[in-house]
């Protein structure tokens, strides 16, 4: 299998991941979870992800990334993950480019899910069991993808406590694949110059050719 369809089933997987009011239907998935535990976030994300596959290609793409947006930001600590999946050459790059980068992944993120989020066969997303600390500060949510027929496929989300709530710092697909470990795979070769340049240069142009051009 190339890396490149492993990727894509990696987001198909794992993305089982605010300017304007939350939409309704995302702020009924926040209210039916009982107070602020770690599985809030990940029902929000849920109920999004649903709304924007239904939605599906018909829609233009940036409706559907002003939908998906607000719960991805509630929903995973970006700036971290970033972070993480950039590795020890972060604190080589300057701070402005710092800045840049993580503007760039932003989007990056939310056109990549949308991009492989884009059509329903009457799934469902469950969220069950109960979370399981593995650090102080840190607990795994799993998760499910049902699809009408056949075996349901299984996610971990990696979240942690920060001083605004709880935040997903990683995703694992099967339990085990990481999607930071996989983005610091594909972001090493871009970092060699020591410098964010290369890095923002494929992050936005990524996200002009997941959206076909509506965002720029």
């Amino acid at each position: 299998m190339s890396a490149q369809i492993e990727r894509r089933q990696f987001f198909r997987l794992a993305a089982m991941a605010g300017l304007l009011a939350m939409p309704a239907g995302i702020a009924r998935a926040q209210s039916a979870v009982a107070g602020d535990g770690p599985t809030a976030p990940v029902a929000v994300l849920n109920a999004a992800l649903l709304r924007v596959m239904k939605a599906g290609t018909g829609t233009p793409f940036t409706e559907r990334y002003a939908i998906l947006a607000p719960a991805v930001d509630q929903t995973f600590d970006l700036p971290l993950v970033l972070r993480d999946s950039v590795g020890l050459s972060w604190s080589e790059i300057p701070a402005a480019q710092q800045a840049a980068l993580q503007k760039a992944f932003r989007r990056y993120t939310i056109a990549s899910f949308l991009a492989n989020f884009d059509s329903y066969d009457g799934e469902r997303i469950e969220t069950g069991g109960q979370p399981r600390t593995v650090m102080a500060g840190e607990v795994i949510v799993p998760t499910r993808i049902v699809p009408r027929s056949g075996s349901a496929t299984r996610l971990d989300y990696v979240m942690k406590q920060m001083p605004s709530g709880w935040r997903a710092i990683d995703v694992l697909a099967d339990g085990s694949i990481s999607r930071v470990a996989v983005q610091r795979s594909d972001f090493q070769s871009l970092l060699a110059s020591g410098t964010g340049d290369a890095l923002i240069a494929s992050l936005q142009h990524t996200v002009q050719t997941l959206s076909g051009g509506e965002l720029a």
